[in-house]
């Protein structure tokens, strides 16, 4: 907290701290703070999406159901990730080279399946939307496990062979 009192006072002699990066480290949670932010957003986004799912087979407005409640799922999910790394970490990984594509599909595909529920009413666009919600979040997630990538190719290769 002094840190960044000295940043925005004109007092610190360090210029390249900008002031986001003075206000991550003045807003930083404790560990356990941390953990249990990202297993409550885990939680509820896991609980929106089975939701969803459950929900699906209401007549009429189950499919309008599914699309938000699992979109709104992803993100929480997406969210959760936050709190472990902070969020400014969090979106720089996120843009990072061997993510980027998977981000904005996945970031796209989530934009596209609420304008095809609520702008466009095509409630068959949006449902195929929140398949490539699930792939796109799914190629995103494993970038984070090492080489899990190059498994899911290989494993995909030697099925089609």
């Amino acid at each position: 907290m002094d840190k960044l009192k000295r940043v925005l006072s004109g007092q610190d002699g360090n210029d390249d701290l900008n002031v986001l990066q003075a206000a991550n480290e003045a807003s930083s949670l404790s560990w356990s703070t941390r953990v249990k932010g990202f297993c409550a957003c885990f939680a509820l986004g896991v609980l929106c999406s089975i939701l969803g799912t459950c929900l699906l087979w209401v007549p009429r407005i189950g499919l309008l159901l599914f699309i938000i409640l699992y979109t709104f799922g992803n993100i929480a999910s997406l969210v959760s990730t936050m709190f472990l790394m902070g969020p400014l970490k969090q979106l720089k990984r996120m843009c990072e080279l061997t993510r980027a594509l998977a981000t904005a599909v996945m970031l796209t595909c989530l934009i596209l399946t609420l304008c095809a529920a609520f702008w466009w009413k095509n409630k068959g666009l949006a449902l195929l939307f929140c398949v490539f919600q699930f792939l796109a979040f799914a190629w995103y997630s494993i970038s984070y496990i090492p080489f899990a990538r190059d498994a899911v190719i290989k494993l995909f290769s030697m099925c089609l062979k």
